[in-house]
């Protein structure tokens, strides 16, 4: 039943927002937020990687454990099974689905931003990334060289 309304709620909010006119961003903000997301993204994979290799001994000793070795065979087992298949192929679909949509939200949320926020904000926001976000991101987790 909750579902029903959500999808009323979303309905609505999309009739809503089609009417609205929506700014496009500036190709100067776009090409901003995307090297910003792919710098981010790239920190990311560091993080990732420092933790996969910190807990690498941990699950090399924890397969030797009995309940360890039954929670893995039970993993083994649910991925075999038809019904655990077809959920990842429906979430996969699903997430290919609403890529174009998380784009788009993207684009309009970039727009509003440069329109509404930006003119007040935007100096200071750049230069709390610039001065404080950044230094603690290259303590944390470095940009890989490329």
């Amino acid at each position: 039943m909750n579902v029903k309304y959500v999808v009323a709620l979303i309905l609505a909010l999309q009739v809503s927002v089609s009417v609205c006119d929506v700014p496009e961003p500036s190709q100067e903000l776009v090409d901003k937020y995307n090297q910003m997301r792919s710098t981010f993204m790239s920190r990311i994979m560091v993080l990732y990687n420092k933790v996969q290799e910190a807990a690498a001994p941990m699950v090399e000793s924890a397969g030797q454990n009995d309940q360890t070795s039954l929670i893995k065979t039970f993993i083994e087992d649910m991925q075999e099974k038809p019904e655990a298949q077809a959920l990842i192929k429906f979430l996969s679909g699903l997430t290919q689905e609403a890529s174009p949509l998380v784009d788009k939200a993207r684009l309009s949320l970039l727009g509003l931003y440069e329109k509404y926020l930006r003119p007040n904000h935007g100096d200071s926001l750049d230069s709390f990334i610039n001065n404080h976000l950044k230094p603690f991101l290259d303590t944390v987790a470095p940009v890989p060289a490329q």
